[in-house]
């Protein structure tokens, strides 16, 4: 399979099960939870990496696992973590490590779809986020910890995390913590750990550096390979190559942006500056268009990605921040405003678009001085990027009305994973928590007297200090709602609301 093949090898979202010939996660020995879940989000066929992993993983088997972006690798190691956490267990059993903010957030939400129908509670602590508001979340019950390496290793000094019932330890993008500089307190981390766990580790490449991880730390691992750098075959990702001088790349990005008409489009540039730039150059010409880079705050960041998710822009102006492990659909173009300097950059970047069995199309700018960056990239990919012509007056004038047309037009609003998995479920405030010495057990003991309601109508119940969320399944909310006005929980009598999100 060929690197830029695996681009495109996502999870496969089609509403249609698997055929009998083909794989399906049926073959898997999961709980009937797991597989509701997977079903309802539309997961039937496993990726090539899925089908090697899930098995092994299974298994409890040590795995490091080589394999480019967009190949399902979160579900690979998602499914079977929700398979071997015990809900019943209050405190943390699995640890995700992840180079980035947003890939955080990303896994975590990741995690709680496919263990929503077995309550598994999962939370993501990462730097430019208040720490006490961490710190108190990390009191309640989490059955998966997701994180970036800086701040996990805050919450390990301050001794606010708990580590001590780890069995699972998940090191995700390898590659891109050892480029952040991130190794030696990944190290620090893996020392404060149980050394009686299982550990996965997963990576575009694997470096020297990221390999003696392994083998240090690692017992026995299986090595799973998923494609390579050096294959040729086919894809569905049309990649294209200008040549441009750095004073007329706003003119050409104006120029190529109207001639191919992107339904949704991502405009990677080197630095913060360069973002702010052509963000700025968008909005004046009237592209819904918004930003994301590092500096920004936290919040801003999550808003504007939540925001590209939901379709409510179509130009969205980045750092390599969005090219990691960032999973949108139907990104119809991604434009590499500036040529990345690391050629495995130029594979994440690219590998936004031409997902889930879809087509799209990959466009970069280089300059006359970037031979040597470009051709390491092309080493590494394994083919050259066909050169292509700057679109002419006559191509520019002959495509303004149609891309005039849809810049008007606003952008078909997009479904979320969990959408539909979330429609049936409705999430509850009770104003009564650990001051009040009330338990999970305590709701759900109450919940599941109610005349139509089971256990299994009850999802992921979070206590706090002074109040409590619980999610009710299966459309029961209204019934769970309307019974609890009038009864009470441990001999208290609790208000109850529909929750705000």
């Amino acid at each position: 399979m060929s690197e830029s093949n695996t681009l495109n090898d996502i999870q496969n979202g089609s509403s249609t099960p698997a055929s009998t010939n083909q794989p399906s996660f049926s073959d898997y020995t999961l709980s009937e939870e797991i597989t509701r879940a997977l079903d309802t989000l539309g997961y039937h066929q496993p990726t090539p990496v899925q089908q090697q992993v899930i098995p092994q993983a299974l298994s409890r088997s040590d795995i490091t696992v080589k394999s480019q972006t967009g190949s399902g690798k979160t579900a690979a190691y998602g499914i079977p973590l929700c398979e071997m956490v015990e809900w019943e267990e209050s405190r943390p059993q699995a640890l995700i490590l992840t180079p980035t903010r947003e890939l955080a957030d990303q896994v975590k939400e990741d995690i709680m779809n496919i263990g929503r129908f077995k309550r598994i509670k999962a939370a993501a602590i990462y730097g430019k986020q208040p720490f006490d508001r961490q710190r108190r979340e990390l009191t309640q019950r989490n059955h998966v910890i997701v994180g970036t390496p800086g701040r996990v290793m805050d919450h390990i000094e301050k001794d606010t995390i708990d580590l001590e019932r780890i069995q699972y330890l998940v090191i995700d993008e390898a590659d891109e913590m050892l480029s952040m500089g991130f190794i030696e307190q990944l190290e620090k981390i893996i020392r404060e750990l149980p050394t009686e766990r299982m550990t996965m580790l997963f990576s575009a490449t694997l470096p020297k550096d990221v390999e003696k991880l392994c083998h240090r730390y690692m017992n026995q691992p299986v090595d799973i390979e998923i494609g390579s750098a050096s294959d040729k075959r086919q894809t569905q990702i049309q990649h294209k190559l200008y040549t441009v001088s750095e004073k007329a790349k706003p003119s050409l990005l104006q120029k190529v942006t109207i001639t191919e008409n992107p339904d949704s489009c991502i405009i990677f540039c080197r630095t913060q500056v360069n973002v702010d730039a052509v963000a700025t150059q968008l909005e004046s010409l009237g592209y819904p268009a918004s930003k994301i880079h590092g500096g920004m705050e936290q919040d801003d960041r999550n808003r504007v990605m939540n925001e590209f998710r939901a379709g409510q822009f179509r130009y969205l102006v980045a750092t390599d921040v969005a090219a990691r492990g960032i999973d949108i659909d139907r990104i119809t173009h991604v434009i590499n405003y500036d040529l990345p300097m690391e050629k495995e950059s130029y594979v994440h970047r690219t590998g936004r678009t031409g997902r889930a069995g879809q087509s799209g199309t990959a466009i970069t700018f280089a300059t006359p001085y970037e031979d040597k960056f470009l051709n390491a990239i092309q080493n590494y990919i394994g083919f050259e990027i066909p050169r292509a012509e700057e679109p002419s007056a006559f191509a520019v004038s002959e495509a303004r009305d149609a891309f005039e047309r849809k810049l008007h037009d606003r952008p078909a609003p997009k479904k979320s994973k969990g959408e539909e998995l979330n429609a049936n479920i409705l999430k509850l405030y009770f104003n009564g928590g650990k001051k009040k010495k009330l338990r999970a057990v305590d709701f759900v003991g109450t919940i599941a007297r109610i005349e139509g309601v089971t256990a299994d109508d009850i999802g992921i119940i979070s206590i706090q200090e002074t109040v409590t969320y619980v999610d009710i399944l299966n459309g029961k909310g209204p019934l769970v709602m309307k019974a609890m006005q009038n009864t009470t929980i441990k001999g208290k009598q609790l208000k109850v609301q529909k929750a705000r999100t």
